[in-house]
């Protein structure tokens, strides 16, 4: 049965408040002590199944939702399509590690999703924590995306567009580079979208789980005019090709003998606390590129990528951010505009067709 928390009477304004949305009893309990824990968050209320969610949301408007995407009466995803459809609101998804949940949690963001969760085996004390820290810290995010989370907002992002460039011939020295966080899954896709086959070669750093990057690979490249595909170490770069980094490593692009590229993936610490980091990228690709180079910085929390946007302005690059309206997290973008670090803004499309213009033209 729904059932708001003890603690919705002690909630006050200045509380995230979150509806937790799952068929077992003891992740909603544990969920709840890791959000009651924090001294801006509460537990309002939770619920077993969609059907109890929706009757919940209409009683209690939280801030939030977090909600498991397997459960009985009605699959999670049908729910959030509806809730996006009728009611948006920020809505953290929360998954277990398997193949067939990892391709239901990218469709979640693709619905509408803010970000994603993996449940843990919870067998060691430090689980607990590591999974607490997560689940807080992105209901914190998903809840600063000011107002970006409009399925509209969404829809407008999605909305295919005409190929840019289809004619243009590139030099082989061209690379185009790309960063994103939260909110970035249907912007790299509506910027992936209108890329022609024989566009430069197209480096991603996008904050994902290991067990995520490899499918989200094999989405864009089911959908996209070129070929996309988690980056490996030591791989040539070819024209009319994308490279996500994998959710293990960071991505670098390393300049050959001849005059092209190629990948390198590493294990180094996190920076900016991220692995892939949008930073490590950029700084490969202000030093190994130069002014060969576009770089586009999309939505995310944070300021992962910024400095190494300036970087590749510095080193001659031309370098683009996401326009605030489009993204769900003006964070990332923001934090580069600040530092003088962006020469124009646009939609993913836009933004696409800009970078493009700049490397087409003659060194």
């Amino acid at each position: 049965m729904a059932q708001p928390s003890n603690d919705f009477k002690a909630a006050t304004d200045s509380h995230i408040r979150v509806l937790v949305v799952d068929d077992s009893p003891s992740m909603r309990l544990l969920l709840q002590e890791m959000i009651n824990h924090e001294s801006d968050m509460r537990v309002v209320g939770s619920a077993p199944d969609p059907h109890a969610a929706r009757e919940l949301i209409k009683q209690l408007r939280p801030d939030l939702v977090t909600l498991d995407i397997e459960m009985p009466g009605m699959n999670g995803l049908d729910f959030l399509d509806r809730l996006m459809r009728l009611n948006p609101l920020p809505v953290l998804m929360i998954s277990s590690r398997t193949t067939e949940g990892s391709e239901q949690t990218l469709h979640a963001l693709e619905l509408g999703a803010v970000d994603i969760v993996h449940k843990r085996s919870l067998s060691a004390k430090s689980d607990f924590a590591a999974m607490a820290a997560e689940v807080t810290g992105k209901i914190r995010q998903a809840c600063q995306a000011m107002g970006q989370l409009q399925r509209q907002n969404r829809l407008q992002l999605a909305v295919p567009q005409a190929m840019v460039h289809a004619g243009t011939a590139f030099g082989r020295r061209k690379v185009l580079f790309v960063g994103a966080s939260t909110g970035g899954t249907e912007a790299i896709k509506s910027l992936l979208e209108v890329l022609p086959p024989q566009c430069p070669p197209v480096l991603l750093a996008q904050h994902m789980p290991e067990d995520f990057t490899a499918r989200f690979a094999k989405r864009m490249n089911d959908c996209c005019a070129i070929r996309v595909k988690e980056a490996v170490h030591g791989e040539r770069l070819q024209t009319g090709w994308a490279y996500i980094a994998p959710g293990h490593s960071h991505l670098l692009v390393k300049r050959l003998s001849d005059g092209g590229y190629e990948t390198r993936l590493s294990d180094a610490p996190e920076v900016n606390r991220h692995r892939p980091s949008v930073d490590v990228l950029f700084d490969s690709a202000a030093s190994e590129v130069g002014r060969h180079a576009a770089a586009v910085l999309l939505t995310g929390m944070g300021k992962d990528g910024a400095a190494g946007l300036l970087r590749m302005l510095q080193a001659g690059a031309h370098t683009l951010t996401q326009s605030a309206a489009s993204c769900v997290v003006y964070g990332m973008p923001k934090a580069a505009v600040e530092l003088g670090a962006s020469v124009g803004e646009g939609t993913p499309a836009q933004l696409a067709e800009m970078a493009l213009t700049a490397l087409a033209a003659p060194d």
